[in-house]
């Protein structure tokens, strides 16, 4: 084991370096945690004093499948992290840090849709502004995802 957190950089110079996979997993054990998706926002709604029902309310996502989202029985699309995100009020970095934790793809400036995105984070805006505006400029909506955007 380990003591002291690596950098993610500092992890994969390591890997790059390793010889042996298997050692590498072992040694580096505590520094490859994987955290499910429902435990962290789980987490995050009890640090921030919020209950799951605010964040899906505020994220606009039906509150059935917000529900099984907390608890783990479904996995979020790319859309669905980003309305969480929205949810929680969250700015651009825990955006892509909370699209990293569930595996999902970052926010790109260069797509169009994902601009939008980023300028409703940086500016504090809600799920139904940042709707407002994908459907003036013709986007696709949050929620109404098509494969090519997972």
């Amino acid at each position: 084991m380990q003591s002291g957190r690596l950098s993610t950089s500092s992890l994969l110079q390591r890997l790059f370096k390793t010889n042996h996979i298997g050692r590498f997993i072992k040694h580096f054990d505590d520094q490859l945690e994987y955290v499910p998706f429902s435990a962290y926002i789980s987490k995050l709604c009890a640090d921030r004093g919020a209950s799951p029902a605010q964040i899906i309310r505020k994220s606009g996502i039906e509150r059935t499948f917000g529900h099984q989202l907390f608890s783990g029985k479904r996995t979020p699309s790319r859309d669905k992290v980003i309305q969480i995100a929205f949810g929680f009020g969250m700015n651009y970095d825990e955006t892509q840090e909370l699209l990293k934790i569930s595996r999902k793809s970052l926010l790109y400036p260069k797509v169009k849709r994902d601009a939008v995105v980023i300028y409703a984070l940086t500016r504090g805006l809600g799920v139904m502004e940042v709707q407002a505006t994908l459907d003036e400029l013709s986007l696709p909506l949050l929620g109404k995802e098509e494969r090519r955007y997972e």
